[in-house]
């Protein structure tokens, strides 16, 4: 991006400060929050999926549990000491666990919206986590500002922090999969647009069913409770009741239907800070208060895997657990560096766990490198889907490589997206940094909007060879330029396609 084009993000920090009282009161802040919008989405009815020509068979059920924040490094099956969690190392013995898998952003909601749509958050304008529209209109502005501050050139920002939440043109994982006759029901934290004051943004308006839980993260307040469009709290008094009361809804949607398939997406909001467990679980673990709650995890998966069991589904059931992107505050990044809200390892390197009987090898690891924006192709290959024709869908099919058929990544290039830029790309072993930066977000009760810090990495360009530098320590560009200068044509060819198609729909 052009120099001339960038604010020092301390500047531009400096300057909507100074500006907040206007912001909060004035018609900029409207324009900021409320438009221009930039590129237009296409008014289109769900175009180009059509049935696999080769797909024989049962469709499976499919549960996809997301916990939140939960660090690579976490689960005992991923080599915790301090953290048991034996119904995740059960479900990894009868299954699949990843070692090289990817959120397609270190931050929750351009996670979560690449995770449901197989589609970079970049084409959805969704580079920030989303504030609650309910906080005052100029502390919205600066902190959404704030996050794209020197990230994007300046006649981005409006269309940018306007992106109040997912657009309806954006075809989700249940929507496809309700196409295949699917029964669709979401459980927790959504963090795609506040519907609590726009109901557009509801999970029942984007293809779920039904749906009960909160509409972001557990430290912006208040947190309401709802059950589909209906608010059953204003703000929740007690978190600790959260995790149980999420698997109980699980199971209730596990046990309910008829003979049709269900998807089920169980969004956990820990080990998001602030923390909380029920007695059951407090005391359980050796690494604290945050130990316990993803013991609590925990064993909600084991009652989740028990209701399967229980119903007869356990054997027609694609399970699947990950999580949002790395840990923050507290939490094991494993060997990797860096946590949440950065480009390094640890900031998106996180667990990947399937578990399919008859479909997946019991006790198989996976050391290809995968992204969670190849859950949606994947779960649209098992439902006998293919691909829709009518947009880009930047995730693979990875059935292959949970068959054991293949040990080869299906992507040439994993691009790294932080707060709206692109800083670096992945490909095979190369791990290629163009710039490297990292928010300090807030404490809870913290009135300060947080503060920009750069890492102390050196000069950038940084190259490192995963191989044999999981923990990036070493920079060794200068001994392979050839590499930097092919992984540096590959980043501009893809902010070249981006520019040109920012959406990524396709005509006709």
């Amino acid at each position: 991006m052009d120099a001339d084009r960038r604010l020092s993000r301390r500047k531009f920090v400096k300057r909507v400060a100074a500006g907040g009282a206007v912001l909060a009161g004035g018609g900029l802040a409207y324009s900021l929050l409320r438009g221009p919008r930039g590129p237009e989405y296409p008014a289109v009815a769900f175009g180009g999926l059509s049935p696999l020509p080769d797909f024989t068979g049962r469709r499976p059920n499919i549960v996809l549990v997301n916990a939140d924040d939960l660090g690579f490094g976490d689960l005992s099956c991923y080599g915790s000491r301090a953290i048991r969690t034996p119904s995740i190392d059960a479900l990894a013995s009868e299954g699949m666990r990843f070692t090289d898998f990817h959120a397609c952003d270190a931050v929750c909601t351009p996670s979560r919206a690449g995770l449901l749509t197989g589609r970079y958050p970049a084409r959805m304008m969704l580079d920030t986590p989303l504030p609650a529209l309910g906080e005052p209109l100029g502390k919205r502005a600066m902190v959404r500002l704030g996050y794209l501050a020197g990230r994007v050139g300046l006649l981005d920002l409006a269309s940018r922090v306007a992106s109040e939440g997912l657009n309806e043109a954006e075809l989700t994982l249940p929507e496809a999969l309700k196409l295949a006759g699917y029964r669709t029901g979401m459980v927790g934290k959504w963090h795609l647009g506040d519907f609590g004051r726009d109901a557009r943004f509801n999970p029942v308006r984007h293809g779920f069913d039904s749906f009960f839980g909160v509409p972001y993260s557990n430290d912006m307040r208040p947190l309401p409770l709802f059950r589909g469009e209906e608010k059953l709290e204003a703000d929740i008094p007690d978190q600790s009741v959260l995790t149980r009361r999420y698997t109980d809804e699980a199971i209730t949607f596990i046990e309910g239907g008829g003979e049709a398939p269900f998807f089920l997406y169980l969004a956990h909001t820990f080990p998001h800070r602030p923390l909380a467990v029920s007695d059951a679980f407090r005391g359980s673990s050796d690494a604290g208060l945050y130990g316990d709650v993803v013991q609590e995890l925990d064993g909600s998966v084991g009652r989740i895997l028990e209701a399967l069991a229980a119903t007869g589904r356990a054997e027609n059931t694609l399970v699947m657990l990950t999580s949002d992107n790395g840990p923050w505050y507290q939490g094991s990044a494993g060997a990797f560096r860096g946590r949440k809200g950065q480009a390094f390892e640890g900031g998106h390197r996180v667990p990947f766990i399937a578990r399919a009987p008859g479909r997946i090898p019991a006790g198989t690891v996976c050391d290809a490198a995968a992204i969670n924006l190849d859950v949606f192709p994947t779960c649209l290959a098992a439902a006998g889907l293919a691909p829709p024709e009518d947009r880009v869908i930047d995730g693979r099919d990875i059935t292959a490589l949970l068959r054991g058929e293949t040990e080869a990544s299906p992507h040439e290039y994993l691009f790294l997206y932080h707060q709206g830029e692109l800083e670096g790309v992945r490909s095979g072993r190369w791990k290629y940094f163009r710039s490297t930066s990292h928010y300090v977000w807030p404490m809870p009760n913290n009135k300060k909007l947080g503060r920009f810090t750069n890492h102390t990495t050196g000069p950038t360009p940084l190259l490192y060879d995963l191989s044999v530098d999981s923990g990036e320590a070493y920079d060794i560009s200068s001994r392979h330029p050839e590499v930097v200068e092919r992984l540096e044509t590959a980043m501009r060819a893809w902010e070249e396609a981006m520019a040109a198609d920012p959406l990524g729909f396709r005509e006709g």
